[in-house]
């Protein structure tokens, strides 16, 4: 990853309360040649994906075809899941989008809107958003500057 996303990641991750860290995990992607099947890459990708995510964490996937919410709506879901007292793993896919399993594992779909955004950007608007609802749940002011 470029440094400028190692260090948009970073930082939000150390803004974080102790009690609701950002961890990433990252799987890396499969190599390609000049006929890749997208199916087993796809499939070979969820499963690594899914291996990342501890047991009992509640599976949220990043998918275009899920969810908008808005940061408020998001910051409502944000204290349901501390209240349910687990923690969540967010899984985003390569570019081919994620496996179907990871799909059925996953307890929500969200879906950042319509625009098509490359990997690297996802992981910092992420990170920024988690922020940002948990600020709202806390009345802290980055919400509102």
């Amino acid at each position: 990853m470029p440094g400028w996303v190692s260090d948009a990641w970073q930082e939000y991750a150390r803004r974080m309360p102790r009690e609701l860290p950002l961890e990433l995990h990252e799987v890396a992607l499969a190599k390609r040649g000049r006929n890749p099947d997208i199916d087993r890459l796809r499939r070979d990708e969820g499963r690594a994906l899914l291996e990342a995510v501890s047991p009992g964490y509640r599976v949220i996937a990043l998918d275009g075809r899920g969810n908008t919410w808005s940061t408020e709506q998001l910051a409502a879901r944000l204290e349901t899941w501390m209240g349910e007292g687990r923690h969540c793993g967010f899984l985003v896919g390569g570019p081919d989008g994620l496996d179907p399993e990871c799909l059925a594992q996953a307890s929500e779909r969200w879906s950042l809107g319509p625009l098509t955004l490359p990997h690297p950007l996802v992981r910092v608007v992420l990170a920024e958003q988690l922020y940002r609802a948990w600020t709202i749940t806390r009345n802290h002011p980055y919400h509102r500057a």
